[in-house]
């Protein structure tokens, strides 16, 4: 997806999405950017399945041989 910085207000930047909807972001994510500038957002796939197996590896370390407590209780 591409946006444009459309201006800038204060601490914020107002951006374009190609379909002409309009956004107020925060200056922080594009820090260097300037009025007209156009940006590329996409979805990192790899990245995104790096992180989705680091975060499931520290869960199974995280909850490893923990059992609940309600384990054996009947209702």
């Amino acid at each position: 997806m591409k946006i444009t910085i459309d201006r800038i207000e204060n601490d914020r930047f107002v951006i374009e999405l190609p379909d002409g909807q309009v956004l107020d972001v925060p200056r922080a994510l594009f820090s260097d950017a300037s009025e007209g500038d156009i940006y590329r957002i996409e979805k990192d796939e790899v990245e995104t399945e790096v992180c989705c197996k680091r975060i499931q590896a520290k869960m199974n370390r995280l909850f490893k041989d923990k059992k609940c407590k309600t384990e054996g209780i009947e209702e």
